[in-house]
């Protein structure tokens, strides 16, 4: 043990002049705990819903009250068409959708079987079941209430069905869209796509600049007669080509080994996917502008990937999150991503339907990269 206690405190002055290692060690998983804390939350309520109440009376007003008082739904939206009406469910805004026919009131005036169609998105399966199970139950009840108003010692039906035979009065009956068999992988196959892409271009990226930079070639590159332009492009549009090919991969993969198929248009997806390529790999740079070490770069990338997977939708419902904990995953250009390819693979979403997310993840990348490139040309200048 001689020398021990020189080496223990040589390396306890090391670590107090490395300020990175310190802020990683003892603040980053007190923020990080704060953040997923209030983010994960297992309960499913105040799912997205969309009305189209064309009966407009006392008695469908009472089952909206109803459903909105459970907490489980929340309704965002009533139309009276159509388009609109469906445009809300294959655009994502709403998960649930709820028709009540013209005659829903008169139909229980007259004691018939009053029926209700709800539409669930079945791509995630969690908030599909809660949505199922708790109209099932809000029909009962609801129809226990009404047979109770009659009376128990009245010898009448309160409703029949179409057979004449007494029925529960209110009859709901859900249909499920995209996903009908629940299965989880529709769900969170196409998710994980956007993260592994995430996840290798961000690794790549950020390893290759900090590398060179650690043996010094960087610097050699710096006084070559090489444009800047050319510099930075000839450094990333290789990955960014890698990055492609691994796309289309793991879309193969997706499609035979999962079977979950591509509902909507690939152009528009592969499309698409070049626009979060692009910001990523300006995230890439950006990252490898602040570390000046390997370790550093694989904190760095860490302190971007673990929101990117609690805080995108990834695995829990953005719905649920706290506005604020919400708000931090809108800076995340893997949020948008998300929902784009959620929404060509599962609801054939058009780009109308997918117009807020491209604008999100096109404003993230526009900061991203000129926060990058002006990093970047700074350290070259």
């Amino acid at each position: 043990m001689r020398g021990f206690w020189a080496i223990f405190l040589k390396e306890f002055a090391h670590i107090r002049r490395d300020p990175t290692t310190i802020f990683f060690t003892f603040l980053v998983p007190v923020i990080q705990l704060t953040i997923f804390g209030f983010a994960i939350d297992v309960t499913i309520d105040h799912i997205p819903t969309v009305v189209m109440d064309l009966d407009g009376r006392q008695e469908s007003r009472r089952l909206i009250d109803a459903m909105q008082n459970t907490r489980t739904f929340d309704v965002i939206e009533r139309v009276t068409d159509d388009e609109s009406y469906h445009r809300a469910i294959t655009s994502g805004r709403a998960r649930v959708g709820v028709l009540i026919p013209a005659k829903y009131s008169d139909r229980l005036l007259l004691r018939e079987q009053a029926p209700v169609q709800i539409v669930i998105d079945g791509s995630d399966s969690q908030a599909a079941t809660a949505a199922m199970n708790t109209m099932g139950l809000l029909a009962t009840e609801l129809s226990k209430a009404r047979a109770k108003s009659f009376g128990e010692s009245l010898q009448l039906a309160v409703a029949r069905n179409e057979q004449g035979h007494f029925a529960m009065p209110i009859d709901v009956r859900p249909r499920l869209l995209f996903n009908p068999n629940l299965e989880s992988a529709h769900f969170f196959v196409p998710g994980l796509i956007a993260i592994i892409l995430q996840l290798v271009l961000l690794f790549l990226t950020t390893f290759s600049i900090v590398r060179e930079r650690e043996m010094g070639t960087l610097e050699q590159l710096f006084v070559t007669p090489v444009g800047r332009g050319g510099l930075m492009l000839g450094k990333l549009i290789p990955y960014a080509l890698m990055a492609f090919g691994e796309l289309l991969i793991v879309l193969l993969a997706m499609t035979e080994v999962f079977h979950v198929p591509i509902h909507g248009s690939l152009t528009l997806l592969l499309g698409l996917s070049w626009l979060f390529i692009v910001t990523v790999l300006g995230l890439g740079l950006l990252l490898s502008t602040l570390a000046r070490t390997q370790l550093e770069a694989i904190q760095f990338s860490f302190l971007v990937m673990l929101p990117s997977v609690f805080l995108s939708g990834f695995m829990f419902p953005r719905a649920q999150m706290p506005i604020v904990i919400r708000s931090l995953g809108n800076l995340l250009p893997v949020t948008y991503f998300v929902e784009i390819v959620r929404g060509v693979i599962l609801r054939d979403a058009d780009i109308l339907d997918l117009t807020p997310s491209i604008l999100g993840l096109s404003a993230c990348c526009a900061v991203i990269l000129t926060l990058s490139l002006l990093r970047f040309r700074k350290q070259i200048a």
